[in-house]
């Protein structure tokens, strides 16, 4: 059912739990699910690379980053709102600048904050820091923004996505949390492989991202991949690179990466390939709700793996 638009904007001094409500929504909670995720994989790879322990100091150096790249998060997917309310009342009628609860110079008010603020606290904490949010924050721009707007591109959309989750999150985090923990050997083979593995894993998510936004996208002139290829070849398609992705990790427990245990890595990448095939088997492409909730199994599968990974390094 699709939601009454609300009849005036929600304000945070008289409806303060309805307003967080709102932001919540506001913020994509599953794009902060998977930013809070990477973060904390990230912090226990370069704890597991260090020999660090669990100081006081180095949980601070978390909650730090998490929080800048929370700002972050919320200005670059706020952003993408501001720009795109027309369509969100097409695609998604749920989300508050389209359903009338937050007003435009609301919207406008939240990114601006939430960017100077995951500017001023990565600034504070350190360069890695400050050169990851920057980066990522440019980028969520011309993602969204007129007159660049790459989101009118498919190739170049989906390579902000992969470039942001997968290249520059990963390795910004890490260096800056060795930087923290007093590390001088820089990346290690596991933080590589890692990269690898979301950023191929978020090509998927770059291009399935679109299937449940086609009439939306089709009035409002958005080229898509869903556009051009059609629905079941962009399914097979995300399907058969999230295949890759776990065949893959498999092939690194068997050469037994160094600092993760091989076990681990071959069972559960094995299970994970096995649950999206069954998953994915009666998916009907006709019926948007039933992609939308494929589309939201794949996210859990990428929030996975920020768990499992790390988990098999510390294993090791």
């Amino acid at each position: 059912m699709t939601p009454i638009a609300s009849s005036h904007p929600r304000k945070f001094l008289s409806e303060p739990l309805a307003w967080c409500y709102s932001l919540w929504k506001f913020s994509r909670p599953h794009t902060i699910i998977g930013t809070s995720l990477s973060v904390l994989a990230l912090y226990l790879l370069a704890l597991a690379a260090t020999g660090s322990g669990v100081a006081i100091a180095n949980i601070l150096h978390f909650l730090g980053a998490w929080i800048a790249c929370l700002c972050g998060n919320i200005y670059i997917v706020g952003l993408n709102q501001l720009e795109d309310i027309g369509i969100d009342k097409i695609n998604k009628p749920h989300l508050p600048l389209a359903a009338g609860e937050f007003s435009r110079s609301q919207g406008q008010w939240i990114v601006g904050m939430t960017g100077i603020l995951a500017l001023l606290i990565a600034g504070s904490l350190g360069w890695w820091l400050l050169m990851m949010v920057a980066v990522s924050l440019a980028i969520g721009t011309a993602y969204s923004l007129p007159p660049i707007r790459l989101k009118r591109f498919p190739f170049l959309a989906a390579l902000c996505i992969f470039t942001v989750r997968g290249v520059v999150v990963n390795l910004g985090l890490f260096l800056h949390f060795g930087e923290k923990f007093g590390t001088e050997g820089g990346l290690t083979l596991s933080v590589v492989v890692l990269t690898v593995f979301i950023v191929v894993f978020t090509i998927a998510i770059a291009i399935f991202k679109d299937v449940p936004d086609l009439e939306g996208d089709r009035e409002y002139n958005i080229t898509t991949f869903t556009l051009l290829l059609g629905k079941a070849t962009i399914f097979n398609l995300a399907r058969w690179v999230i295949s890759a992705c776990y065949l893959g990790m498999i092939g690194v427990g068997i050469f037994k990466l160094p600092g993760a245990n091989s076990g681990f890595l071959i069972s559960s990448h094995g299970l994970l390939l096995g649950l999206l095939w069954w998953r994915a088997r009666n998916v009907d492409l006709n019926d948007k709700s039933a992609i939308a909730r494929f589309y939201q199994f794949i996210w859990k599968l990428f929030f996975l793996e920020y768990l499992l990974f790390p988990l098999a390094c510390l294993l090791a």
